[in-house]
């Protein structure tokens, strides 16, 4: 008969596997007690939660929220980055910390939005633009022709008022 601590954990993992838009799986180990605190904050800031959880705990939880696939990642020891917010955040935010302190800190796979990713493909997520510069690009890109056709409206019209001009120009010269 399972403990009610660990049930609690595999029900804790699976509703934030659920509820999660990434889950980025690292490996850990060589990471000191501060290293793994001063992670957590920088991740904290940016709607991210890292986990270090049990690796069979964690396989049950993948298996109960439906992601079958993703318990094939969860061997050895494993800390989850849940990222509630952008997508590329947590595999960004993790590549960042590993850059900046020199420590090594494999990422062995993710779960982006139900799908499941190899290391590899979760390091790209990393270079993916945030959701505000998307949106910023794609407005530019939509407001560039509205302009050009507003431009090309408009240069009729300018070109009557100059004609206009300078034909009220010549009429006051003459008189």
């Amino acid at each position: 008969m399972p403990r009610p601590d660990k049930v609690e954990q595999v029900e804790l993992l699976k509703e934030k596997l659920k509820s999660a838009r990434v889950a980025v799986l690292t490996d850990y180990r060589g990471l000191s007690v501060k290293q793994l605190q001063d992670l957590r904050g920088r991740l904290r800031g940016q709607d991210v939660e890292y986990r270090v959880v049990k690796d069979t705990l964690a396989r049950r939880a993948a298996v109960e929220a439906g992601h079958d696939e993703f318990q094939d990642l969860l061997k050895g020891p494993v800390a989850i980055a849940f990222g509630y917010g952008d997508l590329s955040a947590p595999a960004r935010l993790l590549g960042e910390f590993s850059r900046q302190t020199r420590l090594r800190l494999d990422i062995v796979g993710g779960l982006v939005e139900g799908r499941v990713l190899d290391a590899e493909q979760v390091r790209q997520t990393a270079d993916l633009p945030s959701r505000d510069v998307l949106l910023a690009q794609l407005l530019g890109t939509l407001q560039s022709p509205v302009a050009q056709l507003v431009g090309t409206i408009q240069a009729p019209m300018q070109q009557l008022v100059g004609l206009l001009e300078a034909y009220k120009n010549t009429l006051e010269a003459q008189a």
